[in-house]
C-alpha cells in the first residue's frame, strides 16, 4: 500500500508546490480508513507499506540524490506507523499485521521507545506537572533571586507583570489533552503490547542497525522487534546478489545476534507477519510443513 498520499490542499494558491497535505491513513486524515482494515482482517492480509519521501520536507536537494535517499524509506515508514499506533488502528483490529518495507529497524526501535517516553510524561495524569495553571510564580522568582545569576534573576522578575498563561483545559474544555486516547493506553506495557506484536520492518542484509531488533537491554520491557530479512537483490546497491544472505549472516558472525536470532529474522518473523492472520499463506509452498510447526509454537 501507498502511505504519505499527497492530497490537494482546496485554495486559490497558485503554486501547487505549497497545496497539498500528506494523507497518513492513520489520524488526522479527511477519510474514514477503518472499512480498509476492517476487509483487510476479514481476508487475512497484513497491510505493508513502501512509500517514498524523497521530495518531501527536508530531502529536496537540487543537487545530491544521497542526501535525498538516506532514510527516506524510514520516514515514510515511520509517519504511518505513529498514525496508525496514535490513531488506536492496533487496538481496534487486534488481529491485523503491519509491514514497512525496506526502511530497516532502527527508526522502529526509536519510535516504540519514544511513544513510551511520551506515554510517561504526557498521559492525562502527568500533564499536571507542565499545565501553566499549576506555576508557582512567586517561588519560581525567588529561587532565581536565591540561585540565578543576576541577568536571570531580572527576566524572572517580569513574571510579576506578566498574565498568567491559561491551563489548557480552562482554554478549551472540549478539546482532549490525550494523545494516547485513540488506543487506550492506561500502563506504559499497554505500548508493547499493542506495538511489538502488531509491527513488522522489512530490512536490509547490511544494515547492522538490524542488531538493535534483538537487544532485550536496549528495548523497553526486554521486547524484540519484527525485523524482517526483505532485500532486494534486484536493487542498484546490490552489485552480488550472491553475497546478499551471506551478508545478512555478518551479524551472526560479528557476534551482534545468536543463531535463533537470525532464524527469526530470516524465517519465524515473516511467518508471524503473513501467517498469523491467515494460517493457509504458506500452503502450498516448499517450507508448508516447516511453517507449521513454527505456527503450534506461537
Amino acid at each position: 500500500m501507498a502511505s504519505l498520499i499527497r492530497r490537494p490542499i482546496r485554495s486559490n494558491q497558485p503554486n501547487p508546490r505549497y497545496n497539498e497535505w500528506l494523507d497518513m491513513l492513520g489520524l488526522d486524515s479527511e477519510f474514514d480508513y477503518d472499512p480498509v482494515w476492517k476487509k483487510c482482517a476479514e481476508l487475512g492480509i497484513a497491510p505493508s507499506f513502501h512509500s517514498v519521501s524523497k521530495g518531501v520536507g527536508t530531502r529536496v536537494s537540487p543537487s545530491n540524490a544521497v542526501y535525498n535517499h538516506i532514510g527516506h524509506f524510514g520516514v515514510a515508514g515511520e509517519a504511518v506507523c505513529k498514525a496508525l499506533f496514535l490513531g488506536g488502528v492496533t487496538r481496534r483490529f487486534p488481529s491485523l499485521r503491519f509491514a514497512f518495507l525496506e526502511g530497516g529497524v532502527g527508526w522502529a526501535c526509536m519510535l516504540y521507545s519514544d511513544l513510551i517516553g511520551h506515554w510517561k510524561k504526557r498521559n492525562p495524569v502527568a500533564l499536571d506537572d507542565i499545565d501553566p495553571a499549576n506555576l508557582d510564580r512567586d517561588a519560581l522568582i525567588r529561587f532565581f533571586r536565591q540561585y540565578g545569576t543576576k541577568g536571570a534573576a531580572e527576566q524572572a522578575e517580569r513574571l510579576h507583570h506578566e498574565a498568567a498563561e491559561p491551563s489548557p483545559r480552562t482554554a478549551d474544555p472540549g478539546a482532549s489533552l490525550d494523545d494516547f486516547a485513540a488506543c487506550g493506553i492506561e500502563h506504559p506495557e499497554d505500548i508493547r503490547e499493542l506495538f511489538v506484536p502488531r509491527f513488522y520492518f522489512g530490512c536490509e542484509a547490511d544494515d547492522p542497525a538490524n542488531a538493535w531488533a534483538f537487544n532485550r537491554k536496549a528495548n523497553p520491557f526486554g521486547a524484540r522487534l519484527g525485523a524482517v530479512f526483505g532485500s532486494d537483490i534486484g536493487h542498484f546497491d546490490v552489485p552480488d546478489m550472491t553475497q546478499v544472505l551471506p551478508e545478512a549472516y555478518e551479524l551472526v558472525e560479528a557476534g551482534l545476534i545468536n543463531e535463533d536470532d537470525f532464524r527469526e529474522f530470516v524465517f519465524v518473523n515473516p511467518i508471524k507477519l503473513w501467517a498469523a492472520s491467515n494460517k493457509n499463506f504458506f500452503k502450498g509452498t516448499a517450507v508448508e510443513s516447516d511453517v507449521a510447526k513454527v505456527l503450534t509454537s506461537i
